[in-house]
């Protein structure tokens, strides 16, 4: 007779931990390739120093430790953190902004809980809030795919300016940059303009800038890879992005004028990343199956409440992370029964 079991941490037969976090790996490599295209050379170089930094923190806490650091890295985990933690910020972000946010995520975040597996936040997201705190001005600075190709952008000019944290001479910020979808519309809308009147813009595609349109969808393609390899289930991402369309919905039939769209919110900014990358993290997440319903749908009501009230323009970061505190709680409350013992524990 056989029986299923629910519990951590289970993984399917033949699947290495390795394993799995390479296959996130290729699932980011679409959405990756797309904000390449859309925003520079910055983005591949964010990529490339962050993981660099990240591998370099990992091999350095697992030396301090005596830990074998060979079998360490070979895990990939310090590889995905850094790898999302590039994704989180501008493409022309200074190298320094770059070693604070990968130090904090694998020394603080994950190695000083116990390294992978007993870190209780997303370490790429602990990263991003502590360089979005201390860094604004820096992570404010999107570059414009229409700046930068005026501008000729090349990878040289794109190391010289994430290496010294100048542009190149004869360039400026204000010509290469453009607000976030989510920055334009907050903006706007405290001027008095109207959603309407926002996604008028030539540079809005069917429900938010066409770049971030397009980045989305293939992160989506991404994360539909994973559900279908199990990499990941269904409960997180569908939960979280159907409660983030749903509060969004209910407030924009409300006043249509005043609050955007469901389809704005999940298709701008970091949601659908979120969704499937970030809020899927199986240490610092919750377990159980109802857990991960009630994971999802609270960051997805978290990241509208931060969004549309909140002093951040984007949610997600700061949805997900306090979600990692609820995670122990969730998974407390919602255990399946175990078999041969009653409910209340006493066999």
């Amino acid at each position: 007779m056989r029986f299923r079991t629910r519990t951590s941490p289970h993984m399917v037969p033949g699947h290495s931990v390795g394993g799995l976090m390479r296959q996130v790996l290729y699932a980011l490599i679409p959405g990756t390739l797309a904000m390449a295209w859309f925003f520079g050379w910055g983005v591949l170089v964010n990529v490339v120093l962050s993981v660099l930094f990240a591998v370099m923190f990992e091999a350095l806490m697992v030396t301090l430790r005596r830990r074998p650091v060979g079998v360490t890295l070979g895990d990939s985990s310090a590889v995905l953190a850094g790898w999302l933690f590039a994704l989180a910020i501008p493409p022309l972000a200074p190298v320094w902004v770059l070693l604070v946010g990968t130090g904090f995520a694998i020394v603080v975040a994950k190695h000083l809980y116990g390294g992978l597996g007993y870190n209780p936040f997303n370490p790429a997201m602990v990263g991003y809030v502590v360089v979005l705190v201390s860094f604004p001005r820096e992570l404010s600075l999107w570059p414009s795919p229409e700046g930068l190709a005026d501008a000729s952008f090349t990878l040289w000019q794109t190391l010289q300016t994430t290496l010294t944290g100048r542009l190149p001479e004869g360039m400026d910020w204000d010509a290469i940059t453009r607000a976030t979808p989510m920055d334009m519309m907050r903006e706007a809308l405290v001027s008095g303009q109207t959603v309407h009147e926002v996604t008028r813009s030539p540079v809005f595609g069917s429900f938010s800038q066409t770049e971030w349109e397009w980045a989305g969808n293939l992160f989506l393609l991404g994360g539909l890879w994973l559900l279908y390899r199990r990499v990941i289930t269904w409960h997180i991402p569908v939960s979280m992005l159907l409660s983030l369309a749903t509060i969004a919905g209910v407030f924009w039939v409300i006043d249509p004028d005043q609050f955007a769209s469901p389809a704005f919110h999940v298709f701008s900014g970091a949601a659908i990343i979120g969704a499937f990358f970030i809020a899927t993290d199986p240490v610092s997440a919750a377990t159980t199956p109802l857990g991960r319903i009630l994971f999802g749908i609270g960051i997805g009501i978290l990241t509208y409440i931060i969004r549309t009230w909140g002093g951040y323009p984007d949610g997600v970061a700061f949805a997900v992370l306090l979600m990692n505190m609820v995670a122990p709680t969730l998974d407390h409350y919602t255990r399946p029964r175990i078999f041969g013992h009653s409910g209340d524990g006493r066999g």
